[in-house]
């Protein structure tokens, strides 16, 4: 099948949707399949203010046109909400062609957080709704997220979950392991350095131990200042990324806004049990008690993370594939035009 997906978060950026697409690509071309990717990449850009890693293109409708209709795709899957997604919405509506969409992000929550006025949440939802609407399906991360869509009147969401790479991430043995300085044990962070993401959360904790921040963005600068005791790393990938999760006791997730938390799997894929709030994309993802802990109190749940062996969070992570997730969006897709 020619598939064409269109998508405003790509490469270089670092970020669970580009992960996600990235490697649900690759796992359909090994099936088989032609795809194409409709993204910023080779386009004019414009950072986001605050958040320049962010990078957005503006194509024109005739350029879209002209893309689709040179590539001829069968299905078409349209990922992200942003101005590559609004111009193919666009295109599929005025050409009658039908589609399905992703929901990977909780903007009406991360724009509640940035703007905080009455009412901003429940307008951004019925922005972010009227874009779904006409998909023959949203797929969304866990199943709390789905229900929670069909809930707030999203008529087709259903589940869509993630993948591990586990030739990638895996346990490796001690002698590879990063060794972190300082006593008691060692803590990790893994993500976007933003308010939405509540990293705070995890920085404020007041918990004996060594507490790592492995990642990047517009808040690093303010936590570093604020956090002399922290051990800041910045962004990491591939081998070294493993090296460096494989070296903690537990993973962190402080977290309230994501729909699922890519990097919990991740993390538990090399070993660590995670700790986090008991809200939406945890509560899917961590089994309590099993290859984590969650509570309110996110010190209590790190305190009990630490009791879990290694080998059950990575049972726990082994259960996700990529192969998995690109099966389920093959499911998913519908022919651009139903037969009679």
């Amino acid at each position: 099948m020619k598939i064409l997906i269109a998508t405003d978060a790509w490469l270089p950026q670092v970020n669970g949707v580009v992960r996600t697409l990235d490697n649900v690509r690759s796992e359909l071309i090994k099936m088989g399949h032609v795809v194409h990717m409709l993204t910023p990449e080779g386009r004019r850009t414009i950072g986001i203010p605050g958040y320049r890693e962010i990078q957005l293109a503006f194509p024109s409708r005739r350029t879209v046109a002209r893309e689709i209709e040179a590539f001829g795709p069968q299905a078409i899957h349209i990922a992200t909400e942003g101005p590559i997604g609004q111009r193919m919405r666009g295109y599929c509506l005025r050409n009658n062609l039908h589609f399905t969409t992703s929901y990977h992000s909780r903007f009406p929550e991360y724009v509640a957080a940035r703007i905080p006025l009455p009412g901003i949440e429940a307008l951004t939802y019925r922005i972010v709704r009227n874009f779904h609407r006409p998909a023959k399906a949203t797929l969304a991360p866990t199943k709390t997220i789905t229900e929670d869509l069909l809930a707030r009147g999203f008529p087709a969401a259903q589940t869509w979950t993630r993948g591990v790479d586990h030739s990638m991430f895996r346990d490796i043995p001690k002698s590879g392991r990063v060794t972190y300085p300082g006593d008691g044990p060692v803590m990790i962070h893994c993500g976007r350095l933003a308010v939405e993401k509540n990293v705070a959360a995890f920085l404020d904790m007041e918990i004996e131990g060594t507490k790592v921040v492995i990642g990047d963005g517009p808040m690093r600068a303010s936590m570093e200042e604020a956090h002399p005791n922290v051990i800041f790393t910045g962004y990491m990938f591939g081998e070294e990324l493993v090296r460096y999760l494989a070296g903690g006791d537990v993973f962190v997730f402080p977290s309230r806004t994501d729909t699922f938390g890519l990097v919990m799997i991740e993390a538990m894929a090399c070993g660590l049990p995670v700790a986090a709030f008991p809200v939406p994309g945890p509560i899917d993802v961590v089994t309590d008690g099993e290859s984590g802990a969650l509570d309110e109190d996110l010190a209590k749940a790190t305190k009990r993370a630490l009791t879990i062996p290694r080998k059950q969070a990575r049972a726990r992570a082994a259960e996700f594939t990529w192969e998995r997730t690109a099966q389920m969006l093959f499911d998913a897709l519908v022919p651009i035009r139903m037969p009679d």
